[in-house]
């Protein structure tokens, strides 16, 4: 057996670098985002708390020191407002008179950047990432494999919760390496329980798996239960035959990621998926066409294995967090290639890997086919279904997103996500609460985050518009609309500001900022070494980073004249953008 020397969570990380692809550059200051101030005052808002109740207003909500405080209904309606009954002055306000707060939004599953994108060129820097979820709502993430390495992140959650860079609170999942396919050093249920240990010691929030060898699965889940790690399973193609979502659900998982591992736990006159006799899983076309076709060997709707499953889940107080966004473009390929916001806010390299190409996670698209879509499609109604039931029965479901694959960005695969949930038959109050008070009970941490209540900390999203309308106004982008008056065509974009953890961010200059570095990545070497020096591209060193950061500003002063117009929710409609420098590609 091979021996390795990296400490517990580094695993995978020192296996990648050695292939080349090092951890993300991180991120070591701040700025974006005014605050957090003594005093932080909204006035006049309609409130929707997160918890699935109705909207009410107009409240001034008072935040101190980063902590909700109180929350003041001051009226019967905006016209009715009873100056006496406001609470005192703060040091800073934002008038909220015709807007709407939120929580923040968790992403339970999410990725901080993918190193495998250095297959095709420079990696973008963790500031691309975490600026797109800021912009975007994003204000927690749960990082489910903590690929940059857990000292990486243990960097990056120390920063963002001293306010010292500008990114949404950070958990990390650490990868367990007892995977044949991608790695493994753990070969024992002894040295599984030592690796859970050793984790938890170094400060890890919980555990992704893909699957393991059963004795060391629960052996490993077992000792998370004993040392208060959670944990979520994306359960391989190559694992589940001998662990479906159901028997690691027993013996203590926390929540399942994806859609792996659900309709073998619904099977009924087999236990092996039915595979076609040419198929290999190290091709990607076979690995996510013949993966569409999973719930249709499975129990149907409204069977007795099917409720049976579904009051088994329930039971044990399981968790789902299908991440429907990731797998979209499955269904519709030419949709999701096309997406409004690629020409603006899709990195170069990040465009290259999501071609088809041999050898790329997720760019499977060697010959993707009308009945490959007609068989997703059909997964996805039975998938839904199954996720729709569990939550009508009482069960959590929770938002994931994990873009950086399959066409899907930060920030705009989150909101995706929200889509889909309602597609799925989730009313907009319950898609609200999957990705706010659900989230936040999946990490642990619903006393101090997830709804606006008194005495939890200041995630909040400062809506122009009501997004329970429509979700589509929280796209970075916006949402095509009418103008009346001009009889035009205009984008409408409705989030204003996020509030993290009383950090207040103006989501027009994050999306700026994001615009000037997506820029820069497709105007060549010379302009991509203004924003992160060469040897800044493979490394992560705190102390080179500022230098970098300043190199980025200089390389963007179109983003100060852009200051008047960033703050304006709406512009007029472009003509149907192409993604950046496209060559239609035969492959394609």
């Amino acid at each position: 057996m091979a021996e390795t020397t990296s400490l517990p969570g580094e695993e995978l990380t020192a296996e990648r670098a050695k292939a080349g692809q090092p951890p993300i550059v991180a991120a070591t200051g701040r700025d974006r985002g005014q605050g957090p101030y003594r005093r932080l005052v909204l006035r006049g808002a309609t409130v929707i708390d997160g918890t699935g109740a109705p909207p009410i207003g107009p409240v001034d909500v008072v935040v101190e020191d980063g902590r909700i405080v109180q929350m003041k209904k001051v009226g019967s309606s905006l016209s009715t407002i009873k100056e006496k009954l406001r609470p005192a002055a703060g040091d800073h306000e934002i008038d909220c008179h015709g807007k709407y707060l939120t929580p923040g939004f968790v992403d339970c599953h999410a990725h901080s950047g993918v190193a495998y994108h250095a297959a095709n060129g420079w990696v973008p820097p963790v500031d691309y990432v975490y600026k797109l979820w800021l912009a975007h709502g994003v204000t927690t993430v749960r990082d489910m494999g903590s690929f940059n390495g857990l000292g990486w992140m243990q960097g990056q959650k120390t920063l963002a919760a001293e306010h010292k860079i500008a990114a949404p609170r950070l958990l990390a999942y650490c990868y367990f390496p007892a995977v044949n396919d991608m790695l493994k050093t753990i070969h024992t249920p002894e040295e599984a329980r030592a690796w859970i240990r050793g984790i938890a010691e170094r400060g890890a929030d919980g555990v992704k798996f893909f699957g393991a060898p059963p004795n060391l699965m629960q052996a490993a889940l077992d000792e998370c239960g004993k040392v208060g790690l959670r944990s979520g399973c994306h359960h391989a193609q190559m694992a589940v035959t001998r662990m479906n979502a159901l028997t690691t659900a027993k013996w203590g998982l926390t929540s399942a990621e994806h859609y792996y591992g659900l309709p073998e736990a619904l099977y009924e006159d087999r236990i092996v998926q039915k595979f076609p006799s040419d198929y290999d899983y190290s091709d990607e076309y076979f690995r996510f066409s013949v993966s569409g076709q999973m719930f249709a060997q499975a129990a149907k709707p409204g069977s007795a294995k099917w409720e049976e499953t579904l009051d088994a889940f329930l039971d044990l107080g399981f968790t789902f967090v299908p991440t429907f966004t990731i797998y979209d473009a499955n269904r519709d390929l030419m949709r999701a290639r096309q997406a409004d916001w690629h020409k603006e806010y899709t990195w170069k390299s990040m465009w290259e890997y999501f071609k088809p190409q041999r050898g790329g996670h997720g760019s499977y698209w060697y010959r993707w086919s009308v009945q490959n879509e007609i068989e997703w499609k059909e997964q996805y109604r039975l998938w839904m279904q199954f996720i729709n039931d569990y939550k009508n029965r009482g069960g959590r479901v929770c938002t994931g997103s994990d873009s950086g694959f399959i066409f899907q960005i930060y920030g705009f695969g989150y909101i995706r996500e929200l889509e889909l949930l309602q597609e799925a038959g989730f009313n907009p109050l319950e898609v609200l609460r999957a990705a706010t008070i659900q989230g936040a009970a999946l990490c642990g941490l619903d006393e101090e985050i997830g709804s606006l209540e008194v005495g939890k900390r200041a995630d909040i999203l400062v809506h122009d518009v009501n997004p329970l309308t429509d979700f589509k106004l929280l796209y970075g982008t916006g949402a095509l609309r009418l103008n009346e008056e001009r009889n035009t065509g205009e984008y409408v974009r409705g989030l204003r500001y996020t509030i993290a953890d009383g950090v207040v961010y103006d989501t027009a200059e994050l999306l700026a900022d994001v615009r000037a570095l997506v820029a820069t990545s497709w105007e060549g070497e010379e302009a991509s070494q203004a924003v992160v020096a060469p040897s800044l591209a493979q490394s992560s060193d705190p102390v080179a980073q500022p230098k970098a950061a300043k190199k980025a500003k200089a390389a963007a002063p179109k983003a100060a004249k852009e200051t008047a117009a960033k703050n304006a929710t709406t512009k007029k409609a472009a003509p149907a953008a192409k993604p950046p420098r496209i060559r239609r590609e035969a492959a394609e």
